[in-house]
Protein backbone atom coordinates (compact mmCIF):
# COMPACT_ATOMS: atom_id res chain seq x y z
CA UNK A 1 0.00 0.00 0.00
CA UNK A 2 1.33 3.77 -0.61
CA UNK A 3 2.24 5.88 1.79
CA UNK A 4 -0.18 8.35 3.05
CA UNK A 5 0.42 11.70 1.62
CA UNK A 6 0.88 14.10 4.62
CA UNK A 7 1.69 16.58 2.84
CA UNK A 8 -0.88 19.53 2.02
CA UNK A 9 -3.44 17.39 4.30
CA UNK A 10 -5.47 18.73 6.80
CA UNK A 11 -5.28 16.93 9.69
CA UNK A 12 -7.54 17.62 12.62
CA UNK A 13 -5.78 16.77 16.17
CA UNK A 14 -7.51 16.96 19.34
CA UNK A 15 -6.15 17.20 23.04
CA UNK A 16 -3.29 19.12 20.77
CA UNK A 17 -2.67 21.85 23.67
CA UNK A 18 -0.14 19.59 25.05
CA UNK A 19 1.65 16.26 25.11
CA UNK A 20 1.19 13.77 22.69
CA UNK A 21 -0.87 15.88 20.34
CA UNK A 22 0.96 18.93 20.59
CA UNK A 23 4.09 17.10 19.62
CA UNK A 24 2.19 15.37 16.81
CA UNK A 25 1.26 18.77 16.08
CA UNK A 26 4.97 19.60 15.36
CA UNK A 27 5.50 16.25 13.54
CA UNK A 28 2.59 16.26 11.38
CA UNK A 29 3.73 20.07 11.07
CA UNK A 30 7.10 19.42 9.56
CA UNK A 31 6.03 17.02 7.57
CA UNK A 32 3.87 19.29 5.29
CA UNK A 33 0.40 18.96 7.08
CA UNK A 34 -2.25 21.65 7.68
CA UNK A 35 -3.06 21.84 11.21
CA UNK A 36 -6.30 22.06 12.59
CA UNK A 37 -5.80 22.17 16.42
CA UNK A 38 -8.56 21.25 19.18
CA UNK A 39 -8.18 21.42 22.80
CA UNK A 40 -10.07 22.82 25.67
CA UNK A 41 -6.84 24.52 26.69
CA UNK A 42 -7.27 27.62 24.49
CA UNK A 43 -3.57 28.83 25.87
CA UNK A 44 -2.12 25.55 25.26
CA UNK A 45 -3.70 25.85 21.79
CA UNK A 46 -1.25 28.99 22.06
CA UNK A 47 1.41 27.48 23.05
CA UNK A 48 1.57 24.86 20.31
CA UNK A 49 0.98 27.04 17.93
CA UNK A 50 3.74 28.67 19.12
CA UNK A 51 6.22 25.81 18.90
CA UNK A 52 5.45 24.95 15.25
CA UNK A 53 8.11 26.46 13.18
CA UNK A 54 7.52 28.63 10.46
CA UNK A 55 6.27 27.43 7.05
CA UNK A 56 3.54 28.00 4.88
CA UNK A 57 1.11 25.24 6.50
CA UNK A 58 -2.49 26.58 7.82
CA UNK A 59 -2.72 26.57 11.77
CA UNK A 60 -5.78 27.16 12.64
CA UNK A 61 -7.07 26.89 16.61
CA UNK A 62 -10.39 25.36 17.43
CA UNK A 63 -10.71 25.96 21.51
CA UNK A 64 -13.87 23.37 22.38
CA UNK A 65 -14.79 20.53 24.91
CA UNK A 66 -14.71 17.79 22.84
CA UNK A 67 -17.60 16.00 25.08
CA UNK A 68 -19.45 18.78 23.68
CA UNK A 69 -22.39 16.89 21.66
CA UNK A 70 -23.39 20.11 19.52
CA UNK A 71 -19.47 21.48 18.94
CA UNK A 72 -18.11 18.32 17.21
CA UNK A 73 -20.97 17.84 14.85
CA UNK A 74 -20.21 21.06 14.38
CA UNK A 75 -16.52 20.59 13.88
CA UNK A 76 -16.27 19.35 10.56
CA UNK A 77 -17.41 22.70 9.11
CA UNK A 78 -15.76 24.77 11.29
CA UNK A 79 -12.50 23.03 10.12
CA UNK A 80 -13.28 23.74 6.11
CA UNK A 81 -14.41 27.08 6.84
CA UNK A 82 -11.53 28.06 8.53
CA UNK A 83 -8.95 25.88 6.79
CA UNK A 84 -10.57 26.54 3.17
CA UNK A 85 -10.21 22.54 2.39
CA UNK A 86 -12.23 19.88 4.45
CA UNK A 87 -10.09 17.39 6.37
CA UNK A 88 -7.94 14.50 5.16
CA UNK A 89 -7.18 13.28 8.70
CA UNK A 90 -8.42 13.30 12.16
CA UNK A 91 -6.53 11.77 15.28
CA UNK A 92 -8.49 11.38 18.08
CA UNK A 93 -5.95 11.93 21.30
CA UNK A 94 -7.90 14.08 23.81
CA UNK A 95 -8.13 11.88 26.97
CA UNK A 96 -8.53 12.36 30.62
CA UNK A 97 -7.07 9.81 33.28
CA UNK A 98 -9.46 8.93 36.94
CA UNK A 99 -7.66 7.64 40.16
CA UNK A 100 -9.02 4.96 42.04
CA UNK A 101 -10.73 1.46 42.52
CA UNK A 102 -14.16 1.01 40.52
CA UNK A 103 -15.46 0.83 43.75
CA UNK A 104 -14.17 4.35 44.58
CA UNK A 105 -15.22 5.91 41.36
CA UNK A 106 -18.38 7.47 41.69
CA UNK A 107 -20.81 6.73 38.67
CA UNK A 108 -20.60 10.79 37.26
CA UNK A 109 -16.64 10.71 37.77
CA UNK A 110 -16.90 6.92 35.99
CA UNK A 111 -18.94 8.47 32.85
CA UNK A 112 -17.28 11.74 33.02
CA UNK A 113 -14.24 9.67 31.31
CA UNK A 114 -15.75 7.60 29.43
CA UNK A 115 -17.61 11.09 27.47
CA UNK A 116 -14.32 12.37 26.83
CA UNK A 117 -11.88 8.93 26.17
CA UNK A 118 -14.82 7.04 23.89
CA UNK A 119 -17.80 9.00 23.26
CA UNK A 120 -16.10 11.68 22.22
CA UNK A 121 -13.94 9.74 19.29
CA UNK A 122 -16.97 8.37 18.57
CA UNK A 123 -19.12 11.38 18.01
CA UNK A 124 -15.87 13.04 16.10
CA UNK A 125 -15.00 9.84 13.71
CA UNK A 126 -19.20 9.80 12.88
CA UNK A 127 -18.97 14.27 12.21
CA UNK A 128 -16.00 13.62 10.18
CA UNK A 129 -16.57 10.68 8.19
CA UNK A 130 -18.80 11.86 5.19
CA UNK A 131 -15.80 13.91 4.76
CA UNK A 132 -13.33 11.76 4.84
CA UNK A 133 -15.16 9.73 2.48
CA UNK A 134 -14.93 12.63 -0.14
CA UNK A 135 -11.20 12.76 -0.46
CA UNK A 136 -8.95 11.06 -2.93
CA UNK A 137 -6.95 9.86 0.75
CA UNK A 138 -8.35 10.26 4.22
CA UNK A 139 -6.84 8.30 7.79
CA UNK A 140 -8.31 8.24 10.90
CA UNK A 141 -5.82 7.97 14.22
CA UNK A 142 -7.14 6.94 17.49
CA UNK A 143 -4.87 6.97 20.79
CA UNK A 144 -6.02 3.85 22.75
CA UNK A 145 -3.34 2.51 25.41
CA UNK A 146 -1.15 0.04 26.80
CA UNK A 147 -4.37 -0.16 29.00
CA UNK A 148 -6.09 -1.13 25.82
CA UNK A 149 -4.06 -4.36 25.62
CA UNK A 150 -3.94 -4.80 29.95
CA UNK A 151 -6.26 -3.80 32.53
CA UNK A 152 -4.43 -3.25 35.70
CA UNK A 153 -5.27 -2.57 38.83
CA UNK A 154 -7.37 0.45 39.48
CA UNK A 155 -8.14 1.44 36.00
CA UNK A 156 -11.33 0.27 35.62
CA UNK A 157 -13.02 3.44 33.86
CA UNK A 158 -9.49 4.15 31.80
CA UNK A 159 -9.07 0.52 30.07
CA UNK A 160 -13.14 0.37 29.73
CA UNK A 161 -12.56 3.46 27.47
CA UNK A 162 -9.15 2.27 25.90
CA UNK A 163 -10.28 -1.16 25.08
CA UNK A 164 -13.59 0.19 23.51
CA UNK A 165 -11.84 2.21 21.28
CA UNK A 166 -9.34 -0.46 19.98
CA UNK A 167 -12.66 -2.03 19.54
CA UNK A 168 -14.33 0.61 17.72
CA UNK A 169 -11.27 1.18 15.99
CA UNK A 170 -10.39 -2.21 14.33
CA UNK A 171 -14.56 -2.75 13.59
CA UNK A 172 -13.83 0.14 11.69
CA UNK A 173 -11.33 -0.30 10.05
CA UNK A 174 -12.72 -3.96 8.76
CA UNK A 175 -16.22 -1.93 7.36
CA UNK A 176 -13.80 0.92 5.62
CA UNK A 177 -11.16 -2.02 3.85
CA UNK A 178 -12.88 -1.45 0.69
CA UNK A 179 -12.78 2.50 0.90
CA UNK A 180 -9.92 5.25 0.67
CA UNK A 181 -10.04 5.79 4.51
CA UNK A 182 -7.06 4.22 6.87
CA UNK A 183 -7.81 3.45 10.38
CA UNK A 184 -4.90 3.07 12.72
CA UNK A 185 -5.11 2.76 16.47
CA UNK A 186 -2.22 3.11 18.53
CA UNK A 187 -1.14 2.12 21.90
CA UNK A 188 1.62 4.15 23.91
CA UNK A 189 3.44 3.11 26.71
CA UNK A 190 4.57 5.45 29.10
CA UNK A 191 4.58 8.59 28.04
CA UNK A 192 5.90 11.92 29.81
CA UNK A 193 2.49 13.59 29.87
CA UNK A 194 0.75 15.51 32.26
CA UNK A 195 -2.08 13.09 32.54
CA UNK A 196 -1.65 10.81 35.47
CA UNK A 197 -1.10 14.56 37.64
CA UNK A 198 -4.01 16.11 36.18
CA UNK A 199 -6.11 13.21 37.36
CA UNK A 200 -9.09 13.70 38.73
CA UNK A 201 -9.51 11.62 42.45
CA UNK A 202 -12.16 10.14 43.67
CA UNK A 203 -13.80 12.84 46.04
CA UNK A 204 -12.72 10.91 49.40
CA UNK A 205 -9.07 11.46 48.28
CA UNK A 206 -9.83 15.19 49.07
CA UNK A 207 -8.65 14.54 52.24
CA UNK A 208 -5.38 12.98 51.66
CA UNK A 209 -2.11 13.25 53.03
CA UNK A 210 -1.01 15.56 50.86
CA UNK A 211 2.92 14.07 50.93
CA UNK A 212 1.87 10.51 50.82
CA UNK A 213 -0.25 11.39 47.06
CA UNK A 214 2.58 12.90 45.46
CA UNK A 215 5.17 9.81 46.39
CA UNK A 216 2.47 8.01 44.87
CA UNK A 217 2.25 10.22 41.99
CA UNK A 218 6.01 10.19 42.16
CA UNK A 219 6.34 6.44 41.55
CA UNK A 220 3.18 6.33 38.49
CA UNK A 221 5.53 8.81 36.96
CA UNK A 222 8.53 7.55 37.00
CA UNK A 223 6.94 4.67 34.86
CA UNK A 224 6.79 7.81 31.86
CA UNK A 225 9.97 8.20 30.49
CA UNK A 226 9.18 8.85 26.79
CA UNK A 227 9.18 12.02 25.21
CA UNK A 228 5.82 13.27 23.75
CA UNK A 229 8.09 14.24 20.30
CA UNK A 230 9.44 10.80 20.55
CA UNK A 231 6.28 8.72 20.79
CA UNK A 232 4.67 11.19 18.50
CA UNK A 233 7.17 10.91 15.45
CA UNK A 234 6.55 6.75 15.75
CA UNK A 235 2.87 7.83 15.35
CA UNK A 236 3.69 9.96 12.82
CA UNK A 237 5.39 7.25 10.56
CA UNK A 238 2.71 4.70 11.46
CA UNK A 239 0.27 6.78 10.12
CA UNK A 240 2.25 7.71 7.20
CA UNK A 241 2.83 4.22 6.38
CA UNK A 242 -1.24 3.52 6.99
CA UNK A 243 -0.18 0.86 9.61
CA UNK A 244 -3.09 -1.16 10.92
CA UNK A 245 -2.15 -0.86 14.89
CA UNK A 246 0.90 1.26 16.26
CA UNK A 247 2.86 0.30 19.66
CA UNK A 248 4.62 3.34 20.92
CA UNK A 249 7.60 2.42 23.41
CA UNK A 250 10.04 -0.65 24.58
CA UNK A 251 7.07 -1.12 27.73
CA UNK A 252 4.62 -1.69 25.26
CA UNK A 253 6.19 -4.11 23.05
CA UNK A 254 6.67 -6.17 26.69
CA UNK A 255 3.55 -5.56 27.70
CA UNK A 256 1.78 -6.80 24.04
CA UNK A 257 4.31 -9.80 24.23
CA UNK A 258 3.80 -11.12 28.02
CA UNK A 259 -0.64 -10.16 27.63
CA UNK A 260 -0.51 -12.48 24.01
CA UNK A 261 2.03 -15.50 26.02
CA UNK A 262 -0.72 -15.45 29.11
CA UNK A 263 -3.84 -13.73 28.26
CA UNK A 264 -5.11 -14.21 31.80
CA UNK A 265 -2.36 -14.57 33.96
CA UNK A 266 -0.39 -11.15 32.80
CA UNK A 267 -1.08 -8.67 35.38
CA UNK A 268 0.78 -10.70 38.64
CA UNK A 269 3.80 -11.09 35.38
CA UNK A 270 3.87 -7.22 34.70
CA UNK A 271 3.57 -6.34 38.07
CA UNK A 272 6.76 -8.05 39.18
CA UNK A 273 8.92 -6.77 36.06
CA UNK A 274 7.69 -2.56 36.68
CA UNK A 275 8.20 -3.11 40.13
CA UNK A 276 11.66 -4.60 39.92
Amino acid sequence: MPQFPIRGAVAVITGAGSGIGAALARRLGARGAHLALVDIDEAGLEETRASLRDGDRRVTLHPMDVADRAAAAALPDAVAQAQGAPADILVNNAGVALGGSFAENSEEDFDWLLEINLHAPIRLTRAFLPVLRSRKAAHIVNISSVYGLIAPVGMTAYSAAKFGLRGFSEALRHELADTQIGVTVVHPGGVATKIARNARQPAFRNDADPAAMEAALARVEKLLKMPPDDAAEIIAKGLQRRAKRVLVGHDARLIDIVQRLSPTGYWPVLQRVFQS
